[in-house]
């Protein structure tokens, strides 16, 4: 250390955040957050508009908490608005897919054998280091073999009794890979649920949707 570097505490705690990794990370986190939010609260308004029963029904469990401003742990308690969250989560993954690099050599086992190129028949998918590894959310969290045949409805009653199949999904949250599972989890989950909650906990509180043309003109 060099007499002109500097050694109080201050300085060097102001230096530290405008560190250029710093920035890149609250970069990140504000895009990661915000924007799929806002994707995911459009995903909402188009199935409250299009389904007024389930709007009614939704905005009649709101208004039954005693307070305009919900802590954490009351938005929570509130079951059918949990389910709604689940089912858009399931049906419309802010990131519909998700890319890995491997790191070794590896072979992933599949539930159902199939034929390669050459016509062989194939129970494992080889990977290679450095392959990129293609996870597609949207498409496993619509499968009909795990969530059933109408897998592609929007049904929040379904997480009522949820498949057999389903409740072994090892996700994070939810039984869903919407934030994926592991160690390689979304970190910031219960954040982006809790803010979701808290965003249609006020609009749907204080607005009702509706379409402004009919739904059959769209």
């Amino acid at each position: 250390r060099t007499s002109s570097e500097p050694d109080d505490l201050l300085t060097l705690l102001i230096q530290a955040n405008m560190s250029t990794d710093i920035l890149e990370d609250q970069q990140l986190t504000t895009r990661s957050s915000h924007v799929n939010i806002s994707l995911t609260f459009c995903v909402f308004r188009r199935r409250l508009t299009r389904r007024p029963g389930m709007q009614r029904k939704l905005r009649v469990e709101l208004l039954q908490v005693a307070t305009d401003s919900p802590t954490m742990d009351e938005l929570n308690a509130l079951p059918y608005l949990d389910t709604v969250v689940r089912e858009t989560m399931r049906r419309h993954p802010p990131v519909p897919a998700m890319a890995h690099q491997a790191f070794v050599d590896d072979a992933i086992p599949v539930d159902t054998p199939y034929k390669d190129r050459y016509g062989r028949v194939r129970d494992h998918i080889e990977i290679k280091k450095d392959d990129l590894v293609v996870l597609p959310i949207i498409s496993l969290n619509r499968r009909k073999e795990i969530w059933g045949e109408d897998a592609h409805e929007f049904k929040p009653e379904c997480w009522e009794h949820i498949p057999k199949v389903a409740a072994s999904v090892p996700g994070v949250w939810g039984n869903l890979l919407t934030f994926m599972g592991g160690p390689r989890a979304c970190t910031g989950y219960r954040f982006a649920l809790v803010e979701t909650k808290a965003l249609l906990f006020v609009l749907v509180h204080a607005f009702e949707f509706k379409l402004a043309i009919p739904a059959e003109n769209i």
